[in-house]
């Protein structure tokens, strides 16, 4: 198979979609959502054994479980895809809003409309349900979408594709609105990061090596995040018991998830009363520790951390943590190794909660609450296509908005300029 000529197909297709997708309206693409989700449902047992494949394939290559965990389509994987597609159906679709529409001196009002991106290029590894979520995001917000998922997740993502097909169709819509790349050449995603008269924006879902490579060789704009280096901060000011259950679920609830907790900062004056307590629920779940020489004193059971750790995603059962004298210290470390992910603090005093709002610059900035929160299911954006760090045009969960564009509409009577 000629790969270039096989991209440029799809292109071509996709651009002649969109075209279409662009201008229907929104119960049509509703509709289309809802027949998706049909199709899944009716669909488990055939979901079910094609991942089964594909798991089977990893185990055989040696996937680590972090991936293991991405790539399978459990039970409540599938009903989560179901879910998502009908909260996508039920939001606000934003295409055509318009905003800031006001009278300029001349008479002539002058606005700005929502308009899709047109063409979306969407690269990832592992997780088949970024398949779905992807699809209905970028149908919902009027875009065609070329899909690229990772070979280890084939055979689900074909699975997958069948179902959007058979949605999209019994819509009364183009089923090359969203095509889903059937080779597993890597080639193939070098031709698509390039093929601008195609793809109008490209977004990488993956690992750091991956979203870095595209990064580097995409002549088409990105919307990414390279990696989750999250933090939460105890403050001295905040309450114990809530400390205690926001840094465990931030760092337990899973690990190989980007907002997941990889540093923990604690204040000085509070790291006695709470750090033993954490520790024991760390070491019982199997979390293991690395800290400052300050936190290995109050804890036998820690390691020393390196430099390195300060900078790392594990995206596994390892936690670092640093006792900092406050919250000023803390921000100091947030902005020399934070990825401008997600960052929490746990703190009763309302001006220093404020204040770290304020100054902390990432995408997400948390108060009391955990940051497995940023995410776009959480912050009823319905799913996501992921996590932007970048400050335009997207930052933070991209949903239906980050999806599209504005442009200026001006409404006039037969106003001329004098």
């Amino acid at each position: 198979m000629d790969i270039k000529e096989y991209m440029q197909g799809l292109g071509q297709q996709a651009r002649k979609a969109g075209r279409e997708i662009s201008r229907a309206e929104t119960d049509k693409k509703n509709q289309a959502l809802l027949k998706i989700a049909e199709a899944i449902e009716s669909s488990r047992e055939l979901l079910a054994t094609e991942n089964q494949k594909d798991l089977a394939a990893g185990k055989q290559h040696g996937l680590d479980a972090a991936l293991l965990d991405r790539l399978a389509l459990t039970p409540s994987a599938i009903q989560a895809m179901v879910e998502g597609l009908k909260q996508v159906a039920s939001l606000p679709d934003p295409v055509g809003e318009i905003s800031d529409l006001c009278y300029r001196p001349s008479g002539i009002q002058v606005g700005q409309m929502r308009v899709p991106l047109g063409v979306i290029g969407i690269i990832y590894e592992s997780r088949p349900n970024v398949t779905v979520d992807a699809a209905a995001l970028c149908l919902k917000s009027g875009n065609a979408c070329i899909l690229r998922g990772g070979s280890e997740a084939i055979h689900s993502n074909q699975a997958i594709a069948s179902c959007i097909a058979k949605g999209l169709e019994a819509a009364g819509l183009p089923a090359e609105a969203v095509q889903i790349v059937a080779i597993a050449d890597r080639a193939a995603v070098g031709e698509l990061i390039t093929m601008k008269q195609y793809v109008d924006v490209i977004v990488p879902r993956g690992g750091k090596g991956l979203i870095e490579r595209i990064s580097q060789d995409s002549t088409i704009p990105v919307i990414k995040h390279l990696h989750g280096v999250c933090h939460v901060y105890i403050d001295d000011k905040a309450d114990p018991d809530k400390a205690i259950r926001i840094a465990v679920n931030a760092k337990t609830h899973r690990y190989g998830v980007c907002n997941a907790m990889e540093t923990l900062l604690v204040a000085e004056h509070i790291a006695a009363k709470v750090l033993p307590l954490l520790a024991k629920n760390y070491l019982d779940l199997g979390v293991e520790l690395r800290g400052c020489l300050k936190t290995c004193s109050l804890i036998p059971k820690c390691s020393r951390a390196s430099e390195e750790d300060w900078h790392a995603e594990y995206l596994a059962p390892i936690l670092a943590i640093k006792i900092v004298h406050d919250m000023e210290d803390a921000m100091e470390h947030i902005n020399k190794y934070g990825s401008s992910h997600t960052e929490a603090i746990v703190t009763e005093d309302y001006t220093r909660a404020r204040r770290f709002l304020r100054e902390v610059d990432s995408s997400s900035v948390m108060v009391n609450a955990s940051t497995r929160f940023a995410d776009g299911f959480e912050y009823g954006l319905g799913a996501e296509i992921g996590i932007s760090t970048d400050k335009l045009h997207a930052r933070g969960p991209v949903g239906l908005k980050g999806l599209t564009s504005l442009k200026y509409i001006v409404l006039g009577d037969g106003h001329i300029r004098q």
